[in-house]
């Protein structure tokens, strides 16, 4: 008897699962389109300044004659210029 009230009771549970859909409103994702689009902006410009005032850095430690690690925050800077072009499609790729 409390096998078919089980029964009963789990058919009933499962047969009531909500499925919402994956579409986000469109005010939403219009807002945050426009964050996003801000946020890549500031990514690039930054990577550009980086890249800039690590060549300015170069070329003045060069001329004083100091040698110093710029290489190495070069290839951080240009690493972190390539994390942000490839950042969507990367999510992309995860997630679709």
């Amino acid at each position: 008897m409390s096998s078919s009230l089980l029964y009963k009771t789990s058919t009933l549970l499962a047969s009531e699962v909500p499925n919402p859909t994956r579409e986000a409103p469109s005010e939403l994702t219009d807002k945050v389109n426009i964050v996003l689009g801000i946020a890549a902006w500031a990514g690039t410009a930054a990577g550009v300044a980086g890249v800039l005032i690590t060549g300015a850095m170069m070329a003045i430690s060069l001329k004083r004659g100091e040698s110093s690690e710029h290489m190495s925050r070069l290839g951080m800077v240009l690493g972190g210029c390539v994390l942000v072009a490839t950042a969507g499609p990367l999510i992309s790729f995860v997630f679709n």
